[in-house]
């Protein structure tokens, strides 16, 4: 079982449709904390620490095989998290295979997202993978501060326009990083020649091989 922690239940479908779509038997079972993101924006990410080492260990007491957290806002909490207290279960942030991608795409990135609390730890995670892979990346990142008062509204469609419209006004860079999961139908949207990434499909096809490789210790 693949356990995910969300802090929208917008993600729920989502990742659900795609599990359908690729991973048919992969059992998944959501955790979703609105009020982790809510806290994470006012007083920064290391604040909910706690509150996600619970999610995560109720998440594994409850026999998830690897935790997959789809918000990039406190991503790096949850893998820190993991690591500090040595879970026996793999703990993934949805961000990191998109991350290795833009860095082995060239040396131009562009991290687009809708919640300035996001820039940051996604900028720092390409940054990351670059220091991996030994590349040289240059890191632009852009707020679409129009987009996300549609996504609280509820019209999706008029985030998606807006994170597409971003997207299509980038024309120096090799790839093109949509830093939140809510942001995937815009990499559809967009028209822009420059190649954009998204994170929901890769990050659930790493959780799902991780699912199959671990065997939890007794």
């Amino acid at each position: 079982m693949l356990a995910l922690l969300h802090t929208s239940p917008v993600h729920v479908p989502v990742f659900d449709a795609l599990r359908d779509g690729a991973h048919p038997n992969l059992e998944l079972r959501h955790f979703v904390d609105e009020e982790l993101l809510c806290r994470a924006r006012r007083e920064g990410p290391a604040a909910v620490t706690d509150e996600v080492r619970a999610v995560l260990r109720g998440a594994v007491a409850e026999g998830a095989r690897a935790v997959l957290c789809t918000c990039s806002t406190i991503g790096g909490v949850a893998e820190a998290e993991a690591a500090a207290a040595g879970f026996s279960v793999p703990v993934l942030r949805v961000d990191r295979p998109m991350a290795a991608a833009a860095v082995a795409a060239g040396p131009r990135v562009v991290v687009l997202a809708a919640l300035r609390s996001t820039l940051a730890p996604t900028v720092a995670l390409v940054d990351e993978e670059a220091r991996r892979a030994r590349r040289s990346v240059t890191v632009r990142s852009v707020l679409v501060d129009a987009a996300w008062p549609r996504f609280e509204a509820g019209d999706t469609e008029g985030y998606v326009r807006e994170v597409a419209a971003a997207a299509d006004r980038v024309t120096d860079a090799d790839m093109i990083v949509l830093a939140q999961a809510s942001m995937a139908p815009a990499r559809h949207a967009a028209t822009t020649p420059v190649p954009v990434l998204s994170s929901p499909a890769p990050g659930l096809a790493a959780a799902a091989r991780a699912v199959r490789a671990v065997t939890p210790r007794t």
